[in-house]
């Protein structure tokens, strides 16, 4: 059965065994992306591999047609840190730093990941960039355990990218405008999760809580725009863009990555 505390959904154990199934369809849909992203391909074939994988599970891509959205993935390429629409005009380069987006409903629950994947031959720089992205998305899951308080997460996401940025000698930007959620029966659902943030602030965590957290970094400043097809969003000054995230549920034993590969 579901409860509610403060506004946020908690999960049964058996709930969240289902929320796993749905998280390990996502994990094999990126991974069959991942390993499709190549020069000379289209992210609208990214997209119609990652639809294949869940539609062959017997779940519904979670993206598709939510607000209007056309794709099973947000396939966002260099500049473009997120929600980037497939396009079969839009071909993948090498050097190229592609993020995938991509969510997942079965039996009505949902999973959510994203992955930053490199093309081809990649710049040391963004192969940096990426590195210390999914870094701080790891740290911030450490802090998803019952008794923490949601900036916690926040604090740990940023704490890492400001030590990646010292250890790498590179500034990189946090977005701050967009961020992790709660996830559950809905993709999107409270609270939202920022990338930065003092510790010991917002909802105490508790078990059956599930959140997707995902940090985004760039090369550059964090300012960003949205595009006019009103969804794309892209870095300001062009520089280069890196996502990662998982959705985490917490257990007696702390996070369990749901959406993590078995």
């Amino acid at each position: 059965m579901l409860r509610r505390g403060k506004g946020i959904e908690l999960k049964s154990s058996g709930e969240i065994q289902a929320m796993r199934a749905a998280g390990l369809v996502v994990a094999r849909a990126l991974a069959a992306v991942t390993e499709q992203a190549k020069p000379g391909v289209s992210t609208a074939e990214l997209d119609s591999v990652a639809e294949g994988v869940i539609r062959d599970a017997g779940a519904i891509p979670s993206f598709k047609g939510y607000h209007g959205f056309p794709g099973s993935i947000c396939a966002s390429i260099n500049e473009k840190i997120v929600h980037g629409i497939p396009s079969t005009t839009e071909v993948l380069a090498d050097g190229d730093l592609i993020s995938v987006d991509c969510g997942a409903i079965l039996d009505g629950w949902h999973g959510d990941s994203a992955v930053t994947i490199p093309v081809g031959s990649v710049g040391e720089r963004e192969l940096a960039l990426s590195a210390a992205t999914e870094r701080a998305m790891w740290a911030g899951i450490d802090k998803v355990a019952a008794g923490n308080r949601l900036t916690d997460i926040s604090h740990a996401v940023e704490s890492a990218a400001k030590s990646a940025a010292a250890s790498d000698g590179i500034d990189y930007g946090i977005i701050a405008e967009y961020g992790g959620h709660g996830i559950g029966t809905r993709m999107h659902m409270e609270p939202f999760l920022p990338n930065l943030g003092r510790p010991g602030k917002g909802p105490k965590l508790r078990e059956g809580m599930a959140l997707a957290v995902e940090p985004m970094l760039t090369l550059g400043p964090p300012e960003s725009e949205e595009l006019s097809d009103e969804w794309t969003v892209v870095t300001s000054d062009g520089s280069r863009a890196a996502h990662w995230e998982h959705t985490v549920a917490i257990t007696p034993d702390g996070p369990w990555v749901l959406t993590a590969a078995e």
